[in-house]
């Protein structure tokens, strides 16, 4: 049976793959923050079930080692890594042509077919994929299908993916983790009472009685929250459970599927305004070697602006309306 913890171990070796190359280029430090992580991966099915049979050691030393993580990731300077030149790269490009897209439409695809289908693949009486991952797991599955593809299509060799997946890693340095620790930041306001404390507020601030006006206090606050935590994913289950679902959903009455749907996007709004969502904002600036770290924040904000005008009469108009 595939589990999500095999797609963690395959991700772990490609860290410490990572980790090698930097270690024999002398780049002490991206070697020693791969490294880290690479063990933080493999490790935490083990972390997990140690906990669980009362042995807190193991949790500790990943404690120490997420410590380790920040102590590492300042020292992480952006140096550079050979590639090729973009006369070669250009006519790669023109050789390929559309050929290029096949990888890159594999994993939507091959994703979409698992969380389908994917109950329905089993050798006799085993399932092929655990249930509760089933979707996470057609990810990690549909990635290396599109690394085979990739290779097969540009006729690499089979190191090029670790090669050019470390010079990416190495380019996004330390912000490649942002959108798993704000997920989980967001998760952990949840569990500490944070919508509880926000949905009083809003009681105090806002008259509740009116649909409107518990809208307006909903999207603003998925942006706002978006803006402070980088990611709509930390953002929405803290503002759906202080706002969203005992005023909008409990108290008026709002359609929860599509409270849902239309607040997240709105929560997106708020990605287009922050340097805290590193990988859309900063990363690319990196990449495209921009003069200013907030020239994507510049060239965006308005549409932002404007999306979340539109998101916010589409809310008030269809949620109370099905």
């Amino acid at each position: 049976m595939l589990r999500i913890e095999h797609a963690y171990w395959l991700l772990a070796l490609f860290l410490a793959g990572a980790a090698w190359l930097n270690l024999r280029e002398r780049r002490w430090w991206h070697a020693a923050f791969w490294t880290v992580l690479a063990a933080l991966f493999a490790g935490g099915d083990y972390v997990l079930t140690a906990t669980k049979a009362q042995h807190q050691l193991p949790a500790q030393l990943a404690g120490v080692g997420v410590l380790s993580l920040a102590v590492l990731a300042p020292r992480m300077k952006r140096g550079h890594l050979t590639e090729r030149s973009a006369e070669e790269r250009e006519a790669d490009a023109l050789r390929l042509r559309h050929k290029l897209l096949i990888p890159a439409l594999l994993i939507p695809l091959v994703t979409l077919l698992v969380a389908l289908f994917g109950n329905r693949a089993n050798f006799g009486s085993v399932a092929l994929f655990a249930q509760k991952q089933m979707t996470l797991t057609g990810l990690a599955l549909a990635c290396v299908i599109a690394l085979i593809a990739a290779l097969i299509v540009t006729r690499a060799r089979r190191r090029a993916g670790l090669a050019e997946g470390r010079r990416l890693l190495d380019t996004l340095g330390w912000a490649a983790l942002l959108p798993l620790t704000l997920a989980a930041l967001g998760g952990v306001f949840a569990a500490t009472g944070v919508g509880a404390a926000i949905a009083d507020l809003v009681r105090m601030a806002i008259p509740v009685q009116s649909a409107l006006a518990c809208i307006v206090a909903y999207g603003i606050g998925m942006v706002l929250f978006t803006v402070i935590m980088g990611n709509a994913f930390a953002a929405f289950p803290v503002l759906t459970a202080g706002i969203g679902l005992p005023l909008l959903i409990q108290m008026h009455g709002a359609h929860p599927a599509i409270l849902g749907a239309l607040g997240m996007l709105t929560g997106y709004c708020g990605t287009l305004f922050t340097p805290m969502a590193a990988n859309f904002n900063i990363v690319p600036v990196a990449l495209l070697a921009l003069p200013n770290q907030n020239d994507v924040i510049r060239a965006q904000w308005k549409t932002g602006a404007m999306l979340l005008i539109v998101n916010l009469v589409l809310m008030y108009l269809l949620v109370f309306r099905f």
